[in-house]
């Protein structure tokens, strides 16, 4: 009777495992075949260029939080209460849009010391509060909050697509330095940039590549700042024709192999680029969750006597293997800054 019960149980678990491995390669599947469509047939100019990103926020963004001295000699907190966190995004004040820290100031200081109504964004949800500004001098009144409507920073160009002028860059989002989290923008510009200095990457620290963008040139308008990239439209097409590369054919991940691959990348002010090379040491073929699809290295000598391997300011750098786009750098490894992570094309490219 046992035996006959222990072998009814066993059917069961293999047909219960039998069945989740078949909805795992139904989902991998799912997932594989829209992602695969989206690049059927398109093609992309590899760019690899040093560039400047300047990023405007939705509403201004709630990044600290601070005692107030108030005229009367005494300390105040007046955000207590209100619900109102660090990473939140004012988008109104007493029905008026905000969309810099300016009319924050000037909205809070008419108020006179009378509450104010907020609504404020945390993720997808919209929330009311109210806050009483506190009086510290004679003109102004403060509401204790530390405020931030824009970012800036370098990164790479990764690619720009001619069917749709669109271009992508940096393989990942910007997050607000101070909150970590990924920055909600209203709208964005693409600048050139100078590089100032190569900091070499070593084991236990990252290096950098150090640049300048105040005085760039408009390259373009940014739309999108995601996960998994920065996503815009181009204006400047003088500039891109003088930067891009041929157009090649953008690869699924089944096609990407382990073994070589060279990058695209910008290390001096020259007006060029230069090609590198890389091992595809790993590929995760069925992640599809964030930017880290491959696990590369950085084999060129020439590379790593300049940089030490992958370095900030080189997250973009396009990677291609046999002719087609099949990626872009996207993380270094701390502990070995001559490996890394890539994203996959096919993943890059869905905005």
């Amino acid at each position: 009777m046992k035996n006959k019960i222990s072998k009814k149980i066993l059917a069961i678990l293999t047909i219960l495992l039998f069945f989740n491995y078949t909805l795992v390669l139904s989902v991998e599947s799912k997932e594989y075949y829209r992602y695969a469509n989206n690049i059927v047939e398109r093609k992309v100019n590899p760019i690899g260029r040093t560039i400047g990103l300047k990023l405007y926020t939705d509403g201004v963004l709630v990044v600290g939080m601070s005692e107030i001295d108030g005229a009367d000699g005494n300390k105040y907190k007046p955000y207590e209460g209100s619900g109102i966190q660090e990473g939140d995004m004012i988008k109104s004040i007493n029905g008026n849009i905000i969309s810099n820290t300016n009319q924050l100031i000037d909205i809070v200081n008419n108020s006179r010391g009378e509450a104010v109504s907020i609504r404020y964004q945390r993720e997808s949800e919209e929330i009311y509060t109210t806050i009483t500004p506190i009086k510290t001098d004679e003109e102004n009144y403060m509401i204790g909050l530390w405020v931030r409507d824009a970012a800036a920073g370098i990164g790479t160009l990764t690619y720009y697509e001619e069917a749709t002028s669109s271009f992508a860059a940096l393989g990942h989002g910007i997050n607000d330095v101070d909150t970590n989290k990924l920055l909600n923008i209203s709208n964005g510009q693409l600048v050139t940039s100078q590089i100032v200095s190569i900091v070499k990457g070593e084991k236990g620290k990252a290096g950098e590549i150090r640049g300048i963008i105040d005085g760039g040139e408009l390259i373009g308008n940014i739309e999108i700042n995601s996960a998994i990239g920065v996503y815009g439209k181009a204006t400047n097409f003088d500039y891109i024709n003088k930067v891009k590369h041929n157009e090649v054919p953008v690869a699924n991940r089944k096609e990407i192999k382990e073994g070589k691959a060279k990058i695209i990348c910008q290390l001096t002010n020259e007006n060029k680029t230069e090609e590198f090379e890389i091992e595809i040491k790993k590929i995760y073929r069925i992640n599809y969750k964030d930017n880290k699809s491959m696990l590369i290295k950085i084999t060129d000598e020439n590379l790593i006597e300049k940089t030490g391997g992958i370095i900030p300011g080189m997250s973009g750098t396009p990677i291609i293997q046999e002719g087609k786009f099949v990626g872009a750098i996207t993380n270094v490894l701390l502990n070995d800054p001559t490996q890394g992570y890539a994203i996959f094309a096919d993943m890059m490219m869905q905005y």
